[in-house]
């Protein structure tokens, strides 16, 4: 008679397993939000401090021009003393998708980067530092439990969930993140899932609070005193194809130029690209001040800036635009680190503002439009994209989704088009046309 095999779930793996490493992820939830919302906080605290608190101190009621250049410039050093530590300073924004994970050793490396790159200036995201820090930090904390390869992954993308689920909202977008992201990369997805979406949950609750308690007080997504959109409005169909179709154009020159940029290490070094990338990005901004627009909604992530984008004139709009997309294929491409989805929203929240202010669309459902499409043409991830979307724009754009969803796909299939003819006119010996 012989021992009966182990149940397995719908993965292969033995449930005992699985119950285990969701186990582990539940309890890392609290760790990594905590580390996640300390973060956060920290980053703020000294971007406020360097662009408000210091020109006050100056005399001054906005950042004067030596600032605004100055301080990209100070950030980019910084930079280049964290990437000499273990880990290059993180995931490099420039890459497609997301970076999951992250290792204990490297977690100075990537906080110090993160910092100097986000309060400093930089047009990034706090996205992928959260998702370094928070494997790391959930790598570290299960350390003398017996885990296999394997298993330790699992952990760790389950506190990457964790922190992400602190910033996007809840647990739903970033579990949808890594199930898009696992999918792609051909991984099995329900260990993935199972510890992920515990971690993110557990997480949340110190956002959302529990009982009497009301939570840490990190910002949510939604962009408040939105008008409500009723009823989808036909000619909004055809412009989310537009907006779709013109971010993944976008998007595909910007990363291009993001890599050529990228490209000029091997010739100068790290260090000039990324003083010269800082000041690169200081002066667009001080540029974008000239032209009308406020220097400082050329700088950072651009979430605090969608609604000044949407209250601006047409030639400010083309100005801040303009800079700030400049702005972020030198950030991509310069060496800085930060994630790449909040800019890639802003722009798109850009090109959909257009039917705005030419043709009277509802600024609720541009900002739906321009999320969905800029987050997956940037990251090819559709469905995360569009919740990404619904998030934003919250209770008053619920009839929103459809319209975004439009422009997520029109994004997505638009950037898969262009990514197979410029695969065939790479395959087309030079004098020939491909068929």
């Amino acid at each position: 008679m012989t021992d009966a095999a182990p149940a397995a779930g719908p993965s292969g793996l033995a449930v005992g397993r699985l119950v285990r490493i969701t186990l582990l992820g539940a309890l890392v939830g609290v760790p990594v939000g905590l580390l996640a919302f300390a973060f956060i906080w920290l980053v703020h605290q000294l971007e406020h401090l360097l662009w408000h608190d210091l020109p006050a101190a100056l005399g001054q009621g906005s950042p004067p021009w030596y600032l605004l250049i100055g301080l990209p410039v100070l950030g980019a050093l910084g930079v280049h003393f964290a990437r000499t530590l273990p880990g290059d300073g993180g995931h490099s924004p420039i890459h497609d998708g997301v970076g999951l994970g992250g290792h204990p050793n490297e977690a100075l490396g990537v906080g110090l980067a993160a910092g100097a790159s986000l309060a400093f200036g930089a047009v990034l995201g706090p996205e992928a530092p959260l998702l370094a820090l928070g494997g790391a930090l959930a790598v570290w904390l299960t350390s003398r439990v017996r885990l296999d390869p394997a298993g330790r992954g699992l952990v760790g993308a389950a506190g990457s969930a964790a922190a992400l689920s602190t910033l996007f909202g809840g647990p739903l977008v970033s579990g949808l993140m890594l199930l898009e992201s696992g999918a792609g990369a051909g991984l099995a997805i329900v260990p993935i899932m199972l510890p992920a979406l515990a971690a993110s949950s557990v997480a949340y609750l110190l956002i959302t609070g529990l009982g009497t308690w009301s939570g840490l007080p990190i910002a949510g997504l939604v962009i408040g005193d939105l008008p409500t959109y009723n009823a989808v409005v036909p000619s909004d169909l055809p412009a989310a194809v537009v907006v779709g179709v013109v971010m993944a154009v976008l998007a595909l020159g910007m990363r291009r130029l993001a890599g050529a940029v990228s490209g000029l290490e091997g010739r100068v070094g790290r260090l000039p690209l990324l003083v010269g990338s800082g000041l690169a990005i200081g002066l667009l901004a001080w540029g974008a001040g000239l032209a009308g627009a406020n220097p400082l909604d050329v700088l950072f992530s651009g979430q605090a800036s969608i609604t000044p984008l949407l209250e601006a004139s047409g030639g400010t709009l083309v100005a801040l635009a303009l800079a700030k997309a400049l702005a972020y294929v030198v950030s991509l491409g310069g060496g800085f680190r930060g994630g790449a989805i909040f800019p890639a929203v802003f722009i798109g929240v850009a090109v959909a503002d257009v039917g705005v202010f030419a043709f009277g669309m509802s600024p609720t459902v541009a900002i739906a439009i321009g999320t969905a499409a800029g987050t997956a043409a940037m990251t090819r991830l559709l469905v995360s994209s569009v919740l990404f979307a619904g998030l934003l724009v919250g209770r008053a754009g619920l009839e929103t989704i459809p319209v975004a969803t439009i422009a997520a796909v029109a994004a997505w299939l638009a950037s898969a088009g262009l990514d197979r003819w410029l695969a065939g006119r790479a395959a087309v010996p030079a004098g020939e046309l491909p068929a």
